[in-house]
This record gives structure tokens, C-alpha cells and sequence, in this order.
């Protein structure tokens, strides 16, 4: 089963890089505003933290590990499966008929159809914020906490992809649903760029129990951090992280087979 995913997926992945590669110049040019649009975020990060000591409890080394874990989850996210936001271009145009009927399963023609490397340039400024971060933050470092941090990222990144899936599955229902979806992607990246702290606890509350994002940066940097919450939140949360992330996933696959039983074709 796994095979039957994931060789396509690399297939068609290879297939759209080599497209791209043709044109160099561009394919290059393309990366580095990508790499600026998501740099000049970061650079908001260390505006706001030139004219305070701390933010919602966090000195700038801890936020910048909150932000790291927060954008190299959601654009790993994005560049995995962030064209499934384009599901609804697809059943308009009658091109996910197409796909239907194709021996791949759609998901992954989905995922993969305009796949762009530009992407790449977007996952840059997260890992550097998260190396600063994790280098700077006074993160007491054990084997148990290397592999922590592996398992950490990897059920951030899962969750990240169970939401975009998730967003996309709404189009299924509501064809015009892609703002709507975006809310909650690009929308959730901004919001967990920043310690959960500095919101409301009706937020807080929201993007832990009902739209679970802090387990994609806050929780995990608590973790990491080996600090307490400052919202006073149960402290078991912090390692429910992958468990999280396995749940977002099951919901997300249930959401996509609802979704594609609900679907009538184009032409109906």
C-alpha cells in the first residue's frame, strides 16, 4: 500500500522538478521570493523583539524556536501537499474526473499536479530560525530530546498536512471554499509564528481543542523548553504531540473518503 503511495508520488514529484528545471533563471528567481516573502516575517519577529526583552513570557531565542517549528512544519506542509488547495480548479474545470480514472490513486495526482521546488525557498527561514533557536534557547540536550525533536517535527508536519487536506475537503461541499480554507492554513501559520501566550485564552483554547495547532509550535517548544506553560494549561499536553498528529491524520483521510463519496462528477 505504501509503495503504491509514496512511488507515484516521487514519480510525478521528479517529473514536475525536471519541468521546472528547463528554466533556471526563472525557477531560481522564483525561489529566492519565496525565501523573502517568508524572510521578511521573520524579520517582523525580530522588529517587534528590538524594542522588548520578552513577549509573552518568551525572550527572542525561545519565540524564534516557537517560529521555527511553526513555519518549517506548515511550509514542509505546504510543499507536500499544499496544491490539494486547488481541488476545487479541478472539479470546475472537470480535470479531477480525469484524475478519477487515471491507475494513481487522486490524492496523490492532487498533491502532486504543479508541484513547483520553488517551494523549497519558503522552508529556508524556519529551519534557520529553528537552528538559532534551538542553539540559543538554553535547550538541555539529551538523546531522549534529539529524538524528541525528530518525532516533534515529523507530528508537526503530519498535522500541518491533515489540515491542508482537511481545507481541501471542504471543496468538495462548497466549490468557492479555498479562502475559507486559507483561514486556517496560512492563517494557522501566522498565528502559532507567535508564543500562544500573547492571545486571548479563547484562543488559546480553539487552536488546542478544537483546530489543535499549538501542538504543531507551542506545545513542542514547551517541551523542548522543559519550561512551564505560562497560560497554566495541563502540562501532559506537551507530549501528546504525536498522538495529536496521528488523530488529525485519521480525521483528515475520513474527511477525504466522505469527500470523494459525496462527489457526482462535473457533468452532474
Amino acid at each position: 500500500m505504501v509503495d503504491r503511495v509514496l512511488a507515484p508520488y516521487a514519480l510525478l514529484v521528479w517529473a514536475w522538478c525536471r519541468a521546472a528545471a528547463q528554466y533556471p533563471v526563472s525557477l531560481t528567481l522564483l525561489t529566492l521570493a519565496q525565501l523573502g516573502a517568508i524572510g521578511s516575517e521573520l524579520v517582523a519577529l525580530l522588529f517587534v523583539f528590538g524594542h522588548t526583552e520578552a513577549l509573552g513570557g518568551f525572550t527572542l531565542a525561545e519565540a524564534l524556536l516557537v517560529y521555527g517549528l511553526a513555519v518549517t512544519s506548515f511550509r514542509t506542509a505546504d510543499l507536500l501537499l499544499g496544491n490539494t488547495e486547488r481541488l476545487g480548479e479541478h472539479i470546475r474545470d472537470g480535470s479531477f474526473d480525469v484524475m478519477l480514472v487515471r491507475p494513481v490513486a487522486p490524492l496523490v495526482q492532487l498533491a502532486t499536479d504543479g508541484f513547483s521546488p520553488r517551494r523549497v525557498g519558503s522552508v529556508v527561514p524556519g529551519v534557520a530560525a529553528l537552528a538559532v533557536g534551538l542553539a540559543s534557547a538554553g535547550v538541555e540536550w539529551t538523546a531522549g530530546r534529539v529524538a524528541a525533536l525528530a518525532v516533534l517535527l515529523a507530528s508537526g508536519t503530519a498535522l500541518c498536512c491533515a489540515v491542508w487536506l482537511a481545507g481541501a475537503c471542504l471543496q468538495f461541499f462548497v466549490t468557492e471554499a479555498r479562502q475559507l480554507a486559507h483561514s486556517v492554513t496560512y492563517g494557522g501559520q501566522a498565528l502559532t509564528e507567535y508564543p500562544l501566550s500573547l492571545y486571548p485564552r479563547a484562543v488559546v483554547r480553539a487552536v488546542t481543542f478544537v483546530v489543535p495547532l499549538a501542538f504543531v509550535s507551542y506545545q513542542p517548544a514547551l517541551y523542548l523548553l522543559d519550561r512551564p506553560d505560562p497560560l497554566g494549561l495541563w502540562p501532559g499536553l506537551r507530549h501528546l504531540c504525536p498522538a495529536v498528529a496521528v488523530l488529525g491524520c485519521v480525521l483528515a483521510a475520513l474527511a477525504w473518503r466522505a469527500g470523494l463519496r459525496h462527489y457526482r462528477s462535473t457533468g452532474s
